[in-house]
């Protein structure tokens, strides 16, 4: 048994016997499975109601030391502000495809939370990629909306001409673009 934050995890054998009961067929699967709704809003309900420890969902921290760190409530309701923009600003939808070109940010995970709220296709990118690499990601995918950082916007912009299917383009970060949209301002 191991704790934490002293919360006491369930034990490696109950989660073995949970796994074991439903390969057995004796534990009712969901029809329909959404992360962000059905655990990640269940814990937030548990820490609110006292019936959870407050212990933190998120916690970053950079090579400053800066730290953002959310509870559950918190990047739940963050994550449907996401939601809220990819699906509102954005114009996307349950399907549709979106590529994030993203250093690992706090808004890295908070967007992967937000697609999994929406069922919006998340296709994640590194920094690292090519405008070789994000336009085949861009044809291949038929991505609707790209998402980057405003360091990184300027390589991306250079290979957006030759997308037809792109609708959308958002940027995570302090600065603004022409032709962007910028997270933190829609949050």
């Amino acid at each position: 048994s191991r704790s934490f934050h002293g919360n006491n995890r369930l034990l490696t054998s109950q989660i073995i016997s949970y796994y074991e009961s439903i390969n057995q067929c004796k534990t009712e699967l969901p029809e329909y499975f959404n992360f962000a709704s059905d655990v990640l809003d269940e814990w937030a309900r548990l820490e609110k109601d006292g019936r959870k420890p407050a212990n933190p969902a998120f916690w970053w921290v950079n090579d400053e030391g800066e730290e953002v760190k959310w509870s559950f409530e918190e990047l739940g309701s963050l994550s449907r502000k996401a939601a809220n923009v990819l699906s509102g600003a954005c114009g996307l939808q349950r399907g549709d495809r979106v590529i994030a070109v993203l250093p690992r940010v706090p808004e890295w995970w908070l967007l992967n939370v937000a697609c999994m709220r929406t069922g919006i296709v998340l296709i994640p990118g590194t920094s690292q990629l090519t405008a070789k690499d994000i336009s085949y990601r861009l044809q291949a995918s038929k991505a609707k909306c790209i998402i980057t950082s405003d360091t990184l916007a300027p390589a991306v912009e250079s290979v957006l001409p030759g997308s037809q299917f792109l609708k959308s383009k958002l940027i995570v970060g302090q600065g603004s673009r022409a032709g962007w949209l910028n997270l933190k301002e829609l949050l």
